[in-house]
């Protein structure tokens, strides 16, 4: 059987992530998966903390938001022979351990086309309960917009056959992709499944926006800034 790091690369896109993105690439590539980071006109020292890491490491000179970042990210890893594509957060909130899972529910031809992670089947480390009532009430909005049924609705961790990018193609350039994804994955006719995960917010990742709030910042970015 074919090892599914092979064919498998992991997409982070990073903007000013220069404390945490060396120990987050070296996490995915100590674990034996392709990563390619793009460094979204960061005015630190990301792209050179993520090479130091291990990762292949692009370059947008000026910030074009995380949508636009993975788009380029993706569409650098399928050039060169990706299967799978799996974004990852910049921000040390997933785990590598959690990327087998998502991975495996794309595997043979009855696999999903897309493995969406979800921490409300998993995990949630170090939120209080008011932020994963947030969460949750949020993620309820969002299933009412885009006419899905998930449990999370926009956790960033999450893999995509690469067969299914012409229809899943990301045009919204900064947070309101995760919400575009949504609608496409609904309207496409791909198949879909959510996977639990862990996801841990931490000091560093709530300094970085990383909230409740980020949710809603979402779903207000696609549906009131078309």
């Amino acid at each position: 059987m074919r090892d599914p790091r092979s064919h498998t690369w992991v997409v982070i896109a990073a903007f000013n992530e220069g404390p945490a993105i060396r120990a987050v690439v070296e996490r995915v590539v100590s674990d034996g998966w392709r990563c390619v980071v793009v460094d979204d006109g960061s005015r630190d020292d990301t792209g050179a903390q993520a090479e130091a890491g291990g990762a292949l490491v692009l370059r947008h000179v000026i910030n074009k938001g995380q949508g636009a970042a993975l788009q380029t990210g993706i569409d650098y890893a399928l050039e060169r022979g990706a299967d799978i594509l799996v974004t990852f957060d910049a921000d040390g909130q997933h785990r590598i351990e959690d990327v087998p899972a998502l991975v495996a529910a794309l595997d043979g031809p009855d696999g999903a086309d897309v493995a969406l992670g979800s921490r409300f089947l998993g995990g949630i480390v170090g939120a209080k309960a008011s932020r994963k009532q947030f969460l949750k009430m949020a993620t309820a909005a969002s299933n009412r917009m885009s006419g899905m049924q998930l449990t999370d609705a926009h956790c960033g961790l999450r893999a995509l056959r690469a067969s299914a990018i012409p229809k899943l193609r990301i045009t919204k350039d900064r947070m309101a992709h995760a919400s575009e994804l949504l609608r496409k994955i609904k309207t496409s006719g791909v198949r879909v499944v959510e996977v639990p995960v862990v996801v841990a917010y931490t000091e560093y990742s709530m300094s970085k926006g990383q909230s409740g709030f980020g949710a809603v910042r979402i779903l207000f970015d696609y549906f009131f800034r078309q």
